[in-house]
């Protein structure tokens, strides 16, 4: 499994609550995007955003990539502040 993850700093709640409501609607995957886990979780206090993509192949998180970064800006929940992505070598429940 493989992972990509974003923090957004400036982060919305307005714009968050809208994208939730798209991505439940089935209607903000962008095209070209492959299917996996999106989890996002938010910081109010400090107006942070974290979003974590899981894929089943590097090439999926890859392609993933390409497809998310060409992305307008304000089709995101806030300012991109760093992009991480990699294998999951650890999973657990704790």
């Amino acid at each position: 499994m493989y992972a990509r993850i974003v923090r957004f700093t400036d982060i919305n709640r307005q714009r968050i609550d809208e994208l939730k409501g798209q991505i439940e609607s089935g209607e903000a995957a962008p095209e070209g995007m492959p299917s996996g886990q999106m989890r996002m979780f938010i910081d109010e206090s400090q107006g942070t955003a974290g979003v974590v993509m899981f894929f089943d192949s590097e090439e999926d998180m890859r392609k993933a990539d390409q497809v998310l970064n060409a992305m307008d800006s304000s089709d995101t929940p806030g300012t991109r502040a760093s992009v991480d992505q990699g294998e999951v070598l650890i999973e657990a429940q704790t």
